[in-house]
């Protein structure tokens, strides 16, 4: 059983930047593509950005294209989030996730079954 583990969360200014970062432990993190999602108070989770195996291709929401890089290390089972220019409407709970299958790039909650406790990401405007 794969446990990811999310580190990075905090407090910033708008127009800051935050690193977040995801390492799986339990085997196998180099077959399975990545993603974040968030999950602002009182709203539905939503997909923020997915990476491939190979980390050769990346997928984001509209709303944190040009500002947000995901990219992922194989060699330490780690998933990264780069967070750039951040506005208090990113405010909310980060979790990495990992899919039923690893080739899966979509955005369906209900493919992914891996999920972290989840990081706080608060943007003061």
């Amino acid at each position: 059983q794969v446990q990811l583990v999310e580190s990075g969360g905090g407090l910033v200014q708008a127009g800051g930047s935050l690193t977040l970062s995801c390492t799986a432990s339990g085997g196998g993190f180099a077959k399975y593509a990545m993603a974040w999602f968030r999950q602002a108070p009182g709203k539905e989770r939503e997909f923020v950005a997915n990476i491939i195996r190979s980390g050769g291709w990346t997928h984001y929401a509209d709303s944190v294209k040009g500002r947000f890089n995901i990219s992922r290390d194989n060699a330490k089972n780690t998933v990264i989030l780069q967070m750039n220019s951040l506005k208090a409407a990113d405010t909310a709970v980060y979790y990495c996730a990992r899919p039923k299958n690893g080739y899966y790039l979509g955005s369906s909650l209900d493919e992914y079954d891996s999920w972290g406790q989840g990081t706080q990401v608060t943007v003061s405007s």
